[in-house]
C-alpha cells in the first residue's frame, strides 16, 4: 500500500467521519434532552435527499402530504386539550401553526416552477418540508410517554423507525436517486484528487458544529436545552417546558439529518433505507462518547469512519461487521467502569 492509497482512504474516512459525527451529535442531543435513543435519525437523511431529488425533478415531494397529515393530527390533539382546559383563544393559533402552514406550503409547491428554482431555494424548500417532521413526530409519538422508562421510549423509537421506513418505500419507491453536486470538479492535492463536494460536506459539518456550540452557549433556548439535559425535574421547576425542549431537540435532529442527506446525495446514490445504516454508524460513534459527550461522540464517529475506510480496502466483505463489532468492547468497558443506577420509577 503506497502513500496515494493511504491518502485516498484517509480522505474517504474524513468525509464519512464528518457525516457520522453530525449524526452522532444529533443522537447525543436527543438522548440527553429526552432520554430517547432516536433510531429513526437516519430517516431524515433519506427524506431530505430524496425530497430534494423530487424538487429538482420538478415534482412535489410526497413528504409534504405526510407533513400535512401529521400537522392536522397534532392540531386536532392540541385543540382538544386546549378546549378541555378552557384555553379557547389558543385554538386558532394551534390550527394555523400545525395544519395551516403545511397546507400553505403544499399549495406553494404546486404553483412554483420547482425544477428551475435556484439551488438555494430548492434546499430551503426541502428543509421547510422535512425539518418540521421532527417536532411533529415527537409531539404525536413521544410526548405522551415522555416520562416513561428508557426501555419503553426505545420501543416507541423502533416502531417510529419501522413506520418511517415503510413510508419512505411508499413515497420514493425502491429505486435510488442522486442530485447534482453543489460545485462540479475536483481539486488536485499532490497524489490525490479531492472532489469539491467533499469540501462542502466537511465545511458545512464544521459550520453546523460551530453553530450548535454558539446556540447552546449563547442563546436562551440553547441554555434551556442544556438545563433539561442536566436535570429534567429541575428545569421544569425553573419554568422550562420539557415538551418544548423535546420538540426543539427533534427539530435540530431533523435539520441535521435533512441537511446531511442534501450534502451526501451528490456523492452516493440514496435509497429509502440508506439513512438507517448511516445512523447506525453515527450511533456507534455516540456510544463511544457514552451518549453524553459531544466531543467524544465526534471523535468516535471519525474513528468509526477511518476504521470503515481501511476495512473496506483490506476486507471489504467484512467492513460492516468490523465497524459494528467496535461497540462490543466499548460497552464492555463501560459496564465494568460505570456504577449501575436503577432508573427512578
Amino acid at each position: 500500500m503506497d502513500i496515494s492509497i493511504h491518502l485516498l482512504l484517509i480522505q474517504d474516512g474524513i468525509t464519512n467521519g464528518a457525516i457520522y459525527a453530525l449524526l452522532a451529535l444529533a443522537l447525543v442531543l436527543v438522548f440527553a434532552v429526552t432520554r430517547i435513543i432516536f433510531i429513526p435519525q437516519g430517516a431524515f437523511v433519506a427524506y431530505g435527499a430524496l425530497s430534494l431529488a423530487f424538487v429538482q425533478g420538478g415534482h412535489v415531494p410526497p413528504t409534504i402530504w405526510f407533513l400535512a397529515v401529521l400537522g392536522m393530527a397534532a392540531a386536532l390533539t392540541d385543540s382538544v386539550i386546549a378546549l378541555r382546559e378552557e384555553r379557547k383563544a389558543e385554538v386558532p393559533v394551534i390550527l394555523l401553526v400545525n395544519a395551516g402552514l403545511p397546507l400553505m406550503l403544499a399549495g406553494l409547491l404546486h404553483v412554483l416552477p420547482l425544477a428551475t428554482l435556484p439551488l438555494v431555494a430548492q434546499i430551503l424548500l426541502t428543509l421547510a418540508i422535512v425539518v418540521p417532521l421532527g417536532p411533529l413526530i415527537y409531539r404525536l409519538a413521544f410526548q405522551p410517554v415522555a416520562e416513561s422508562t428508557v426501555l419503553l421510549l426505545l420501543i416507541v423509537a423502533v416502531a417510529v423507525h419501522l413506520v418511517l421506513l415503510g413510508l419512505g418505500l411508499l413515497f420514493f419507491g425502491a429505486e435510488g436517486m442522486r442530485t447534482p453536486a453543489f460545485t462540479e470538479g475536483a481539486l488536485t492535492l499532490g497524489p490525490t484528487t479531492v472532489p469539491y463536494q467533499t469540501f462542502w460536506i466537511v465545511g458545512v459539518t464544521l459550520f453546523l458544529i460551530a453553530a450548535l456550540f454558539v446556540f447552546f452557549e449563547h442563546t436562551l433556548y440553547g441554555k434551556a436545552l442544556r438545563a433539561t439535559a442536566i436535570n429534567r425535574t429541575g428545569a421544569r421547576l425553573m419554568g422550562i417546558s420539557t415538551d418544548m425542549a423535546g420538540k426543539l431537540s427533534f427539530a435540530l435532529a431533523a435539520l441535521v439529518g435533512a441537511f446531511l442527506g442534501i450534502l451526501v446525495s451528490p456523492i452516493t446514490t440514496i435509497y429509502y433505507d440508506t439513512g438507517f445504516l448511516m445512523g447506525l454508524k453515527g450511533f456507534v460513534g455516540a456510544i463511544i462518547g457514552g451518549l453524553a459527550s459531544y466531543p467524544l461522540a465526534a471523535v468516535g464517529a471519525l474513528l468509526v469512519a477511518l476504521i470503515e475506510s481501511y476495512a473496506s480496502f483490506w476486507a471489504s466483505a467484512f467492513k460492516e461487521v468490523i465497524v459494528f463489532t467496535l461497540i462490543i468492547p466499548v460497552l464492555l468497558l463501560r459496564s465494568l467502569t460505570t456504577h449501575h443506577v436503577e432508573e427512578e420509577e
